[in-house]
């Protein structure tokens, strides 16, 4: 009984570390810095990639994004995805024709992520943006716009 007992002093607080990982609260809203706002031109849209790493207990993982970042003026701006809502193909702007080209099967979306023409259902998706301090930052994940 005594035994019993000095045992499980011992092993619960073994079990309770090793299961909390699993108790931890998974968030996956982010808000992750872009840098100073008179980093980007106005009205150009400009593509910026970046890993995310989040850790989760004993499992660590890498995402990579990349969004395009469109200032509107001195204190406006807007982030689309880089990736096509029809198939999820990574688009790419063509300043000869103003559009973001989805290469997969020629979806058009024009400066403001809007669809142009070709099979893409709806716009390009978005992120949530705000400043601080002169700085951009977007929240994750995007939310996905109507048509």
């Amino acid at each position: 009984m005594v035994g019993g007992f000095i045992g499980s002093l011992f092993a619960l607080p073994s079990i309770a570390y090793l299961i909390s990982p699993v108790f931890d609260g998974r968030q996956d809203d982010a808000w992750i810095d872009l840098g100073h706002l008179d980093g980007y031109p106005v009205r150009v849209p400009s593509l910026l990639e970046f890993t995310r790493t989040r850790v989760y207990g004993w499992e660590r993982t890498a995402v990579s994004h990349a969004v395009f970042v469109v200032r509107l003026d001195a204190a406006s701006v807007r982030v689309f995805s880089s990736i096509c809502t029809h198939l999820g193909c990574h688009v790419n702007w063509h300043p000869d024709v103003q559009h973001y080209n989805s290469p997969c099967h020629d979806g058009h979306f024009d400066v403001m992520g809007g669809n142009v023409s070709g099979p893409p259902p709806r716009p390009l998706d978005e992120f949530a943006t705000r400043l601080e301090g002169g700085n951009l930052l977007v929240q994750l994940p995007p939310f996905k716009r109507a048509s």
